[in-house]
């Protein structure tokens, strides 16, 4: 009869197959999460400050603050996850969306502020959105940050860092064995 033990360390080889299935985000990666989950947390909060108590004045701006949310919600799932299968399609889908919704709301705010322009607020104030006049109202990191984020996920396809990365381990192995 054999003992139960609730965990059996993994071997060395599988310990380096497991860490390669799921690398960890450093640098400029980990950065761009950041980023991104406080611009989702920023833009939730926003929405749902004005979806809750005035959605009445100007329903697109703040339906437009709401898509902006979902989007950064999302695009902090997919960055963070993009190694994993589909999640890298997720987040050039999802960064991609946001920096077309960013030209295109600021064009509009800026070319058509009408659009925005709430009818029961005194002298025709425009309401804005995270994106509005390209996102102005947060530092213009909403028109920098999609192109960051579209130029990282170009330069950290999946695949292509793990064929060094399996190639390096294959030799290691063959090194270990030899030895």
């Amino acid at each position: 009869m054999t003992a139960f033990t609730p965990h059996t360390p993994l071997s060395g080889e599988d310990a380096r197959s497991d860490a390669d299935e799921s690398p960890r985000l450093s640098g400029a990666g980990r950065l761009l999460v950041v980023v991104y989950a406080i611009l989702a947390l920023a833009a939730t909060a926003r929405s749902l400050v004005q979806i809750l108590t005035k959605f009445n004045h100007a329903p697109l701006a703040y339906s437009l603050s709401a898509v902006a949310a979902l989007v950064y919600i999302l695009a902090t799932v997919a960055l963070a996850r993009h190694h994993r299968p589909g999640w890298h399609r997720i987040a050039l889908l999802t960064i991609g969306f946001e920096l077309v919704g960013v030209l295109v709301v600021g064009a509009l705010t800026t070319w058509a502020p009408q659009l925005f322009i709430s009818p029961d607020a005194p002298n025709g104030r425009i309401e804005s959105t995270v994106w509005s006049w390209f996102g102005m109202g947060y530092g213009f990191i909403p028109l920098v940050l999609p192109l960051l984020g579209l130029w990282w996920l170009a330069r950290h396809r999946p695949g292509t860092q793990s064929v060094a990365g399996s190639a390096d381990t294959a030799a290691k192995t063959d090194t270990e064995h030899n030895v």
